[in-house]
């Protein structure tokens, strides 16, 4: 954690440079215009010389923005949640519909995932071992029978 904030803390003790936000954060600075220039991160105050200067509210946002980035949320999911936390009195039943569809939709990723390795396990047990001229693997991954009755203008 930064030393600027203490786990629990509401305050930061001085103004942040983007760059000391950036390391306090883990996030590129790149990133952190980009979050910016789309409004999930407000824009911060400028100082004498123009640069960004980032308060303790910023480095909380970044935190849970990339928190969120980092459970595979999508930015429009990270914009609901923000929303949401922002209004600490509702219920948090929306906030349970998203991260239920975002499990969900991990579990079908893992579906997808767990099938593609089975396949690959075939062509994988499939394969002599002896040249490539006999791999089942380099065979499989060429073009089939159908895609062959078509000949290629050129």
């Amino acid at each position: 954690m930064h030393p600027l904030v203490a786990r629990g803390s509401s305050t930061v003790s001085e103004k942040l440079t983007i760059g000391k936000l950036a390391s306090a954060t883990g996030t590129k600075v790149e990133t952190i215009r980009y979050y910016e220039q789309i409004g999930l991160l407000p824009a911060p105050a400028r100082s004498a010389g123009n640069y960004r200067t980032y308060e303790g509210e910023h480095l909380r946002r970044l935190s849970f923005i990339r928190r969120a980035r980092d459970l595979g949320f999508s930015i429009d999911q990270v914009r609901e949640l923000m929303a949401l936390a922002d209004r600490r009195e509702q219920s948090c039943m929306a906030v349970d519909v998203i991260a239920n569809q975002h499990r969900d939709a991990i579990t079908r990723k893992i579906a997808d995932l767990t099938a593609l390795a089975g396949e690959l396990d075939v062509l994988i047990d499939s394969c002599s071992r002896n040249t490539v001229a006999d791999c089942r693997i380099i065979e499989a991954l060429g073009p089939s029978a159908e895609v062959e009755e078509f000949p290629v203008a050129r």
